[in-house]
């Protein structure tokens, strides 16, 4: 256990002094504002992109979760375990994010502000460069069971998490929010976990 602790939170740690090392805040006279005092402060455009499009991206992640804890579903052990680790981590952080665009003045988007709304419907037939599922797609897993189930849902979510490490990528790259780029790492860091778990057990 202390092993997969470690494990855990040394790539995090690290991650998270990634999402601070590109900025150029060290050659000036001003002393950075910490995240506790004054994170509102320092807020860009990548920052509130980022918290923007990561909303409706985990309702939709938590709204595939729901549909493998429905025990209609008849998903197998493994999946229903990691979605309901995927909606105990994504739920929070919605509510976070959401917290920080009101703090900043910034508008929730549509699919952020309801949450009966399908994130993915209007997107074709095919998932988006972020990796939001269609609202076709997103029928179709409704309608499978089993085994069926178990092996669209893996592939979903792990194109799913994909695009999410690549959001949280670039608010590493360009964001300037202490919260938002410690919140972008660990994105990072659990996720790309959660996809190599997700390719084993495909692979199983």
């Amino acid at each position: 256990m202390i092993r997969r602790l470690f494990t855990f939170i040394v790539p995090t740690m690290l991650l998270v002094a990634a999402c601070g090392d590109d900025d150029d805040g060290g050659s000036g006279s001003e002393p950075p504002v910490s995240a506790s005092d004054g994170s509102a402060l320092q807020v860009n455009d990548a920052d509130v992109q980022f918290a923007q499009s990561m909303i409706p991206h985990h309702r939709q992640a938590v709204e595939m979760a729901n549909i493998a804890l429905d025990p209609s579903s008849e998903a197998s052990r493994a999946v229903t375990r990691l979605a309901g680790a995927i909606k105990r981590a994504q739920r929070p952080e919605i509510k976070t994010m959401t917290t920080w665009l009101e703090s900043w003045g910034e508008p929730l988007d549509e699919g952020a502000m309801d949450p009966d709304m399908s994130s993915g419907t209007g997107m074709g037939d095919d998932m988006s460069d972020d990796g939001m599922m269609s609202g076709e797609q997103m029928s179709e897993l409704e309608d499978l069971t089993g085994t069926e189930l178990d092996r669209r849902w893996l592939k979903m979510m792990i194109k799913h998490h994909e695009g999410a490490v690549e959001m949280a990528e670039r608010e590493c790259r360009d964001g300037a929010n202490p919260d938002a780029l410690e919140l972008a790492a660990d994105i990072i860091a659990t996720q790309e976990a959660e996809i190599a778990e997700m390719r084993e057990l495909l692979g199983s």
